[in-house]
C-alpha cells in the first residue's frame, strides 16, 4: 500500500493527543506500532511494541499529567517519514508545571503511524 500520509493526517494526530482521546489516537498506529520515549533506561528511552502496550504508555502521560497538551504544532511529511515539533505544557500530580519543546519522529506503514519515536528538550532548575 502506498503511503496516504499527509499533514493533514498528522495534525489530525496532534489533535486526538490533546482531546485525550484514546481510541482515536490508536486508530493512527499499526497493529504492530513502536513507540520509543523521551526518557527510559535505553539509550532510545523506553520502547513499547503493539497496540496494547503503546495504547497504555500513550495513556500514562494523561495520568501523569492530567492536563496536558501539544501545542504550536508544526507537521512535515517526507515519504514513509514525517516530523511533528511541538511544545509540550502540563502539570504534574504534584502539582509541578512542566514546560518543554519536542520532536516526534514518525516512521510510517501501510497508511498509518508504525513508529513514534519522542526527543524532547526541558527547562531544568
Amino acid at each position: 500500500m502506498k503511503n496516504t500520509i499527509d499533514i493533514k493526517f498528522l495534525e489530525n494526530f496532534s489533535a486526538a493527543w490533546n482531546a485525550h482521546d484514546i481510541d482515536a489516537l490508536m486508530s493512527f498506529m499499526t497493529d504492530d506500532c513502536i513507540f520509543e520515549t523521551a526518557a527510559g533506561g535505553h539509550a532510545y528511552g523506553n520502547r513499547f511494541t503493539g497496540h496494547e502496550q503503546v495504547r497504555k504508555a500513550f495513556e500514562s502521560a494523561w495520568i501523569q499529567f492530567p492536563d496536558a497538551q501539544w501545542l504550536d504544532a508544526n507537521h512535515y511529511v517526507f515519504g514513509d517519514n514525517g516530523i511533528s515539533e511541538w511544545r509540550f505544557c502540563g502539570t504534574d500530580l504534584k502539582g509541578v508545571k512542566l514546560e518543554a519543546n519536542g520532536v516526534d519522529v514518525f516512521t510510517f506503514k501501510d497508511g498509518k503511524i508504525f513508529k513514534k519515536n519522542v526527543f524532547r528538550k526541558q527547562v531544568v532548575s
